[in-house]
């Protein structure tokens, strides 16, 4: 049976941050709200719980993973990153964005595309994500919460889903699910991959 724990969307209290990072740290999965829907988390080393969460996806093996980063700061340490691509981070982060960038040399093959070795970046507004990235000190491995047929509102809508498939659920209350925008700027180039939840007004 899944966990449920509450979180103020706005003032997260520190044990319920705590009791969350411990359960990522022991090897745990989580399902956790974002400025742009529920996400499906783990740590980064964690194999076996990504594993897991292919299956409860559903996922192909090019399919993006996303580190979720507290900000910017440490970018560079997983993904390569050219001048175009920071300046656009640096303009609209954090946000409903996923940017997909070349993965650095040492992230394991397996959190990374199979065609272009890349990997998905995301830089969340959400306090939750934030507190919780503060607490971990690393990135959160990371995909959106995304199930045919199912819509995922709040804790309830997972946990009618997910109930026993991942250790804890964060209930913050309403969350909808709207995905993020995606933009590939693996190259010099700014590539919209998706249209969502992000606005598209820095084209212009």
């Amino acid at each position: 049976m899944s966990y449920i724990i509450e979180i103020h969307p706005d003032n997260p209290h520190k044990r319920s941050i705590s009791k969350v990072v411990s359960v990522l740290n022991t090897g745990g999965i989580i399902a956790y709200p974002t400025d742009s829907g529920f996400a499906l988390g783990c740590t980064l080393g964690n194999k076996n719980a990504m594993e897991k969460i292919i299956k409860i996806r559903h996922l192909k093996k090019h399919h993006h993973f996303t580190l979720m980063m507290k900000d910017l700061s440490d970018v560079g340490e997983y993904a390569k990153l050219n001048n175009v691509g920071f300046r656009l981070m640096k303009k609209i982060l954090p946000g409903p964005y996923t940017f997909i960038l070349e993965g650095a040399k040492f992230i394991p093959n397996r959190l990374l595309s199979t065609k272009k070795k890349t990997i998905g970046i995301r830089v969340s507004g959400n306090k939750v994500v934030q507190s919780l990235l503060e607490d971990l000190d690393e990135p959160i491995m990371s995909v959106s919460l995304i199930i045919e047929g199912y819509d995922f509102y709040n804790c309830n809508d997972v946990k009618a889903v997910l109930n026993g498939e991942v250790d804890v659920i964060i209930d913050s209350g309403h969350c909808p699910p709207e995905p993020t925008t995606v933009l590939d700027i693996s190259e010099n180039d700014i590539v919209i991959l998706r249209k969502g939840a992000g606005s598209l007004n820095f084209v212009n």
